[in-house]
C-alpha cells in the first residue's frame, strides 16, 4: 500500500510519565485500534534521546480520510482521553505528504 498522508506528533509527558505515554501509544497497534488497520502503513513510537518524557509518534496512512475516520472511532478516542491526564502540555502535530523512504523493522 502507498502512504499518501502522514503526520508526526510530539508529546511531552508530565515528569516521570514518559513510560506510561509510550505504553499507552503502543496499544494503538492492538487489534481493533487505528494503528492495526490496513490503512495505517507506518506507526512508530519513539522517545527523545535527551528527555525520556518527550515521545514522538510518526504515522503514515493510505489516505487522510482513512486516518480521520479511524481516529473518530471509540478505540482512538479512549487513548486520547487517557493521554490527556499524562501530558504536561498540548501535543505538537506536523502533517506531511510522504515522497519516499523506507520503514523496515
Amino acid at each position: 500500500m502507498t502512504v499518501t498522508y502522514g503526520f508526526n506528533a510530539t508529546l511531552t509527558a508530565g515528569p516521570g510519565l514518559g513510560d506510561r505515554v509510550v505504553d499507552l501509544l503502543l496499544t494503538g497497534l492492538d487489534e481493533g485500534s487505528p494503528g492495526a488497520s490496513e490503512h495505517c502503513v507506518v506507526y512508530l513510537v519513539s522517545r527523545s534521546a535527551s528527555d525520556p518524557d518527550v515521545v514522538h509518534v510518526t504515522e503514515g496512512w493510505t489516505s487522510e480520510e482513512a486516518h480521520h475516520r479511524l481516529f473518530a472511532g471509540e478505540a482512538a478516542r479512549a487513548v486520547v482521553a487517557q493521554l490527556d491526564g499524562l501530558l504536561a502540555e498540548e501535543p505538537v502535530y506536523t502533517d506531511y505528504v510522504p515522497v519516499g523512504g523506507k520503514a523496515t523493522f
